[in-house]
């Protein structure tokens, strides 16, 4: 039993190698890039619309409210990022019912290379938000002795956004794989059904908490302008 897509390695060249993860990622991206590239071809602003339109309205318009939802203006401005996290990890997550399938998100690889683009993306929309000079000055709130511990929780947030979507995908491959010795019939289907409402969650999950930092990040516009306000005040003892 392979703990993880790592260890099953289909080429290898000296410190280089080809294993199930990177195989796996890039044929999801493919998918996910020509599946796109299909279904917005033909894009019609009627009543009668396909079934693959209808459903690419429904998770953009969800994507769209929740982003509006936890505080950010212009959420069209956010949607592209956070909606391509969770179609990514959503898809590769409902792909486990395909046989002999192992998730990417189950390679620690993977998921902390989507921590790693969250942790890019934070100060990106913050500084082009909040200006440079303000997204560093956030560092310092509320006081300057919070800068060492504000920038150890950019870090272990990173870490434990990847630690958590790894945990939770290689665990329900591993009780999936002690099942099917188990008991080769009921159990599995069960615990397939579970594992694709898992899966979901997890991808909510990480979208959210992506959003929710970028939130932060940017600062929202009434607090910013209520700042401003104060300063523009006349100081008073």
């Amino acid at each position: 039993m392979h703990l993880s897509s790592d260890e099953i390695i289909f080429w290898r060249s000296g410190f280089l190698k080809l294993n199930q993860t990177i195989v796996t990622t890039w044929g999801l991206m493919a998918l996910l890039t020509g599946g796109s590239a299909l279904i917005t071809r033909r894009l019609q602003a009627a009543v009668a619309i396909s079934r693959w339109q209808s459903l690419l309205e429904i998770v953009v318009g969800m994507a769209n409210r929740q982003i509006g939802e936890i505080g950010l203006d212009n959420p069209e401005k956010y949607l592209p990022y956070v909606a391509t996290l969770f179609i990514f990890i959503a898809t590769a997550n409902l792909c486990t019912i395909i046989p002999w399938y192992q998730p990417p998100t189950g390679s620690l690889s993977t998921t902390t290379a989507l921590a790693l683009s969250v942790f890019i993306a934070v100060p990106v929309f913050g500084i082009a938000d909040r200006g440079l000079t303000g997204y560093l000055r956030s560092y310092a709130e509320p006081t300057p002795i919070m800068i060492p511990f504000n920038i150890i929780s950019e870090l272990t947030r990173t870490m434990a956004l990847a630690v958590r979507l790894f945990g939770n995908m290689m665990s329900g491959v591993m009780i999936l794989a002690i099942l099917l010795t188990i008991s080769p019939l009921f159990f599995p289907v069960l615990m397939n059904l579970i594992g694709l409402l898992t899966g979901m969650v997890q991808a909510y999950i990480f979208s959210i908490l992506a959003t929710v930092y970028i939130a932060a990040a940017a600062g929202k516009p009434a607090d910013r302008q209520h700042q401003q306000d104060q300063e523009k005040q006349p100081w008073t003892p």
